[in-house]
């Protein structure tokens, strides 16, 4: 269990770009054994482009400047 908690760990807590590269991964390859072969396809190009999607928003939160908090100051 400790391996995996490093292994998706940054200094600033959980690296949600690994997290969300793993489920890409993963859904992969669940869909590459469970389609058909007519269908994967656009099996893979969906799961690409859901891990493109995702990863992206992740980048983005790098470069939208954080809102302070009230409390904060």
């Amino acid at each position: 269990m400790g391996f995996l908690k490093a292994m998706f760990a940054n200094n600033e807590g959980t690296s949600h770009k690994r997290v969300l590269g793993t489920i890409g991964f993963l859904s992969l390859v669940v869909f590459l054994f469970t389609c058909s072969e007519a269908h994967k396809e656009e099996a893979v190009a969906a799961v690409e482009y859901l891990t493109i999607a995702t990863v992206f928003g992740t980048v983005v939160e790098k470069f939208v400047p954080k809102a302070k908090n009230e409390e904060n100051g």
